[in-house]
């Protein structure tokens, strides 16, 4: 039973018996499960219920109704204009908190709210902050100025983190002392309140250096997602004592598959490998898949220092010119990394797939290997694009390139017909000079070689989910949910309203229905319109104890085995492999982690989002800071967003920017959410997610990771026949003075129909032909 809809039974149950208190056992024999894990999985619902407030534990361990909670408990994200929205269910719409209702909640807080209205079609759920459970923020990073207009304080730091700028830092005696300009960070001792509504007040901790020495920008960012960077002294001591080479010992018990001919096929900057991989046919006309992974686990071993600092970042971070490594880079540069020529600790798993692409035999077992060659994609893409020189340099492993290219493409074909959805969006490197400017963006190639290992690491995390699901045994894995109904359902009439020979039903969404329909636009003008709505139908991929399948990439199983030095849940999934090999599955076997894999899988799920929020602010910082000598110059892009403020626009290169509804000259724009386009009301022009503009750069501010385009062209924008609504009034738009603050509330389209007025959804005539080779821009999401 998915924990969720378990939680909702238990949660009715004690609601409907308020007076009631019953222990675990008592509710896990009401709800007569079979499951020989019914009990701990009601004991998990139970804990879950309980951190969110809706129910209470007494003295004697049992289970009550919480008479005392209202309302939700969720995560409060703020708006510069003073009101917010909280968080609280993937499922349901953000909560809107008006500013006299926030109780001086900041960006990023846990908060009980009080539901005032539920909402209705047009407008979402209204509530008031009760309490703050617990801050987002414990501490902030900025610029610090020496002195201050308020007694008792030395200072004031200057916030950089855009939801904090409207907040001022007052700084304490106590702390460490800085100089003017100097980068601090200051832990925070008071947090904004009736007495001081716009204050922080607390002191210096860290000094980061100035404003404009080389790599401080980016540390700004890290130190404002709180992502941890220095490895403490005892995790640091425990990496130098592990040994440089592999010992006899370590050998002792492991298969020896050093004479196989593993190869490693990474970027060619990459210095930690930690995947190889060989492939061979054999006699039945089967082919023998071996993905061979680095095994951290020996080396990080469970409860130490190193497995502590491990857990606490979750997974490594990339930023431009560094990474933040979740291992010190004596392990995942040395020992863990499988170097060429060299003995390696590996945990393997070795599949035999038919030629139909069928599974039908594999083994998980530890080893100890070999990699014959470090080989870059661009060395195999010249293999297999027919380069005579490369070809002739690694001759010997010719054939088994080729066969590698045979069996991802046969693997490649059985995920598309399951249903398997593959967006491909352009990735940037954004290159920088020894000081940390950059000097260019570049797309990143995806070659065949690129698609083999993605196809070769699917099908193991594939192939280790499958086993252990099949075990009936606690696991770690990688779930990506099936959609909302009626997220589904309004994109459903959106592309209906495309043209699309849409049937299905929404609530039973399969993920080749959603393929299907991508594979109807491709090459036409809209496909990168349907792609991005697609993307932000679909749910979030996160960790869970939960064998839910993965909804994107159509797979009935899915963890992460093939990354443990970079991420935490392959660490816990290698060790899993291996405490089920030594103590078998019974049920004293699976007791070690039963209770522990649910926290897990949330906490590192969260350490995830925060790398990637992390990785995205730092490209588009470093991305600003690029346009900043491009004032004043036009290029080509496509819109990839719009909203009732404006326009975003990606370029090329992948750089995005506004436009303001503020800045277009040629008319009064209004949003039409039914259409998600904006509309001139005197012109009709028209302009939608996937259209090509030109646009000429007006303003860049690196601080805020802000670009500012405006239309060089307006009057070549389409035509549409669809009317503008006459309830539509604050339309904004030319000669527009005071540049207006972004509305920054809900544009779900949720609830609204499709206005489609006898026409094609978004019809428009084109002056010009558009530009069907441009590709979108969204950022391909991690599987």
């Amino acid at each position: 039973m998915e924990l969720q809809n378990l939680q909702n039974q238990l949660f009715g149950f004690l609601k409907g018996n308020p007076t009631q208190a019953y222990p675990a056992q008592t509710l896990t024999d009401g709800l007569r499960l079979n499951d020989a894990n019914a009990f701990k999985l009601v004991v998990q619902a139970l804990a879950a219920l309980e951190r969110a407030g809706k129910v209470k534990v007494n003295d004697a361990g049992a289970f009550q109704y919480n008479a005392d909670h209202e309302g939700v408990i969720g995560i409060f994200k703020a708006n510069d204009k003073g009101f917010g929205f909280v968080h609280y269910d993937e499922t349901a719409p953000d909560v809107f908190i008006n500013p006299d209702n926030t109780a001086f909640a900041t960006q990023g807080d846990e908060v009980r709210v009080k539901l005032l209205n539920k909402g209705d079609e047009k407008r979402g759920p209204e509530g008031k902050v009760e309490e703050i459970i617990t801050h987002g923020r414990e501490q902030v990073v900025g610029e610090f100025a020496l002195g201050s207009d308020y007694k008792g304080y030395v200072g004031s730091v200057r916030l950089t983190d855009k939801k904090f700028s409207s907040f001022e830092f007052l700084v304490k005696e106590g702390g460490l002392v800085a100089t003017d300009g100097e980068v601090v960070v200051a832990s925070i001792a008071t947090y904004p309140s009736a007495e001081m509504p716009k204050h922080f007040t607390g002191v210096i901790t860290d000094k980061v250096g100035y404003k404009d020495d080389p790599g401080v920008d980016i540390l700004e960012i890290v130190y404002n997602h709180d992502v941890p960077h220095v490895f403490p002294e005892d995790a640091m001591k425990q990496a130098e004592a592990i040994p440089d080479e592999v010992l006899d010992s370590e050998r002792e018990g492991r298969e020896d598959i050093t004479d196989q001919p593993l190869v490693t096929i990474d970027s060619i900057e990459s210095k930690d490998l930690d995947d190889a991989v060989v492939v061979w046919k054999l006699p039945n006309g089967n082919f023998h898949l071996g993905v061979h992974i680095a095994d951290v686990s020996h080396y990080a071993i469970e409860g130490t220092p190193l497995d502590e600092e491990a857990y606490n970042r979750g997974t490594s971070v990339y930023l431009t010119d560094r990474v933040i490594p979740m291992l010190p880079r004596k392990i995942s540069n040395g020992i863990a990394s499988l170097n060429p020529g060299v003995d390696r600790l590996a945990m393997s798993a070795e599949m035999e797939f038919t030629p139909k692409g069928n599974l039908v035999n594999h083994r998980l077992h530890t080893s100890v290997m070999r990699s014959h060659a470090r080989m870059t994609y661009k060395a195999v893409n010249a293999i297999l694009d027919g380069d005579e020189e490369t070809r002739s340099e690694y001759a010997e492993l010719v054939p088994m390139f080729e066969d590698m290219a045979e069996l991802h493409r046969i693997l490649s074909a059985k995920r598309t017909a399951r249903g398997a959805i593959e967006f491909d969006a352009p990735e940037a490197k954004i290159i920088v000079d020894e000081q940390g400017k950059p000097t260019d963006i570049e797309l990143r190639e995806r070659g065949l070689s690129e698609r083999i290992i993605e196809s070769f690491m699917l099908a193991a995390n594939e192939t280790v989910a499958m086993h252990f699901d099949l075990a009936k045994v606690p696991f770690l894995y990688r779930i990506h949910e099936t959609p909302d109904a009626d997220r589904v359902q309004n994109f459903v009439e959106f592309v209906k309203a495309l043209g699309a020979p849409v049937k299905l039903d929404p609530e039973k969404i399969q993920s080749t229905d959603l393929q299907a329909i991508h594979n109807f636009f491709v090459g036409r003008p809209e496909e990168q319109m349907v792609s991005t709505m697609m993307l932000r139908t679909m749910k979030q991929a996160k960790y869970s104890n939960e064998p839910l399948g993965h909804f994107g990439i159509g797979a009935q199983y899915y963890t992460h085995f093939t990354s443990p030095i970079r991420r935490y849940p392959d660490l816990t999934v290698h060790r899993l492999i291996k405490w089920y090999e030594k103590n078998g599955l019974g049920e004293e076997a699976q007791a070690k982690y039963a209770d522990k894999l649910a926290q897990i899988g949330e906490d590192t799920s969260v350490k995830e989002r925060r790398a990637v929020d992390t990785e995205r602010d730092t490209d588009a910082m470093k991305k600003a800071e690029f346009m900043m000598d491009k004032v004043g110059q036009e290029f080509d892009g496509v819109v990839n967003g719009v909203l009732k403020f404006g326009m975003f626009v990606s370029l090329e290169n992948t750089v995005e920017g506004l436009i303001h509804v503020s800045n277009f000259t040629d008319d009064q724009y209004v949003y039409d959410e039914a259409h998600m386009a904006l509309i001139g009301r005197r012109l009709h022009h028209i302009y939608q997610i996937g259209q090509p503009v030109k646009v000429r750069v007006v303003r860049v501010d690196k601080e805020q990771a802000s670009i500012d385009f405006v239309l060089v062209d307006p009057d070549e924008a389409p035509l549409t026949d669809i009317k503008v609504p006459e309830e539509h009034r604050g339309a904004f738009g030319k000669n527009r003075g005071e540049r207006r603050q972004h509305d920054k509330r809900n544009h779900s389209s949720k609830g609204n129909k499709t206005h489609n007025d006898g026409k094609p959804f978004g019809a428009y005539q084109n002056k010009r032909k558009p530009d069907s080779k441009h590709q979108g821009t969204n950022r391909k999401g991690r599987h």
